[in-house]
């Protein structure tokens, strides 16, 4: 069994571990050893964050053949239309790359903790909330995304990787899960590369139940 740490990266934390000099790193809120990012959650953006001392387990989840699905709780500046969401939905150009079909639909306001610092909202202008669900994930992609449809995202909470869901835990806080690389899809694919050659998780620099709020469906 392999170890996989589930972590709330708070906003402002850098994915890394080694230091920086602008922003405090994942050593800031767990110091395990030998543990890797399986992965990366932008320094804007907060949530779900997954991290493993097992090489094997850390490329299953981050191989772009077996990319798992990515949940984001996204709010947004402006009032969603339906063409809005569909183009979400169906792709977006973004110019360097058209992203893949997505599933989005509208949320009522998710129960969350507080932002530090707080999102900067103009009085003028509605926001609302979205969960939009990826299959990849290029740099920024749901920021572009929403922003390529006239919807600038305020804040972005990333709540499940696949299986694995950010539930009840605190910002800052981790869990720590046994896991069976095998029951994953591709996982004895994975276990087979990982026996011809060995190689470490890829290093950062360092050694070493929220629920679900109900939602308002997109009009037909």
């Amino acid at each position: 069994m392999s170890q996989l740490i589930l972590l709330n990266k708070p906003y402002g934390v850098i994915c890394q571990f080694s230091e920086h000099p602008k922003h405090p790193t994942l050593k800031s809120c767990i110091d395990l050893p030998g543990v890797y990012p399986a992965g990366r959650l932008d320094t804007d953006s907060e949530g779900l964050l997954l991290l493993t001392d097992d090489g094997a387990l850390q490329h299953r989840i981050a191989d772009p053949r077996w990319k798992l699905p990515k949940t984001y709780w996204v709010q947004v500046e402006g009032e969603p239309s339906d063409a809005q969401l569909a183009a979400l939905e169906a792709g977006v150009d973004l110019g360097d790359f058209v992203t893949k079909p997505a599933t989005v639909r509208r949320l009522n306001p998710p129960s969350l903790w507080p932002r530090n610092p707080p999102v900067r909202f103009r009085k003028s202008v509605p926001d609302n909330w979205l969960e939009i669900v990826i299959s990849e994930g290029k740099n920024r992609q749901v920021r572009r995304m929403t922003a390529k449809v006239g919807l600038p995202t305020l804040r972005l909470v990333r709540v499940a990787i696949g299986p694995w869901r950010l539930e009840d835990l605190p910002p800052g806080e981790h869990r720590v899960l046994a896991v069976d690389l095998a029951d994953l899809p591709g996982g004895r694919q994975a276990m087979t590369r990982a026996k011809v050659g060995r190689t470490p998780p890829r290093s950062s620099g360092h050694r070493q139940t929220m629920s679900s709020p109900t939602s308002r469906r997109r009009k037909p």
